[in-house]
């Protein structure tokens, strides 16, 4: 069977060998194989750009309607539209820039004022505390010094009064008629 097989192929590859060679008459001409196929070739392309010809002039034709339907003067109008509605919305724009500017300005005066008056309030305040804080070291000191005034005071009033007591005890205590009882 191989060999039967082994066979046909030889067989087939002589056959289309002599294929090659063969002549044919196509249409009145003789041509091989080779020639036939270029022939069908050539054919096949020049239906083909016949075919893409026509659409291509199709679609110009086709184009050709759409732009012939268009209205410039309408296309100007829309333009001349929008360029005014540009310019407005710049005019605007810039009327929100200086509007902006003139907030920045009044804002930050507003807040150089503000921090001045906040430093002068903050000074107001220290300059009170430290005269509250001398007052109240004065305070204090005439306090103690009160204290030690009052403290002394009586220091000396309780001496006077031991003094004089002693001096009484004593004087009774060397008074003869205490011994009568």
């Amino acid at each position: 069977m191989s060999k039967d097989l082994g066979e046909g192929l030889e067989n087939i590859e002589s056959e289309l060998e002599s294929l090659k060679t063969k002549d044919f008459r196509l249409f009145g001409i003789k041509m091989n194989a080779v020639s036939i196929s270029a022939a069908l070739t050539l054919v096949a392309s020049l239906i083909g750009s016949l075919y893409g010809g026509f659409i291509l002039y199709k679609d110009y034709m086709d184009m050709k309607e759409v732009v012939q339907n268009i209205d410039i003067e309408e296309i100007k109008a829309e333009n001349t539209l929008v360029l005014t509605k540009l310019d407005d919305a710049i005019e605007y724009t810039r009327d929100i820039k200086k509007d902006l500017k003139d907030d920045i300005i009044r804002i930050e005066q507003i807040n150089d004022s503000t921090s001045k008056r906040v430093k002068e309030v903050q000074m107001d305040i220290d300059s009170r505390l430290r005269e509250l804080s001398d007052i109240s070291r004065e305070t204090e000191k005439d306090v103690r010094d009160t204290m030690r005034d009052t403290e002394t005071r009586l220091e000396e009033d309780m001496r006077r009064l031991e003094k004089d007591l002693n001096e009484k005890l004593q004087e009774a205590l060397d008074n003869p008629l205490n011994d009568i009882k």
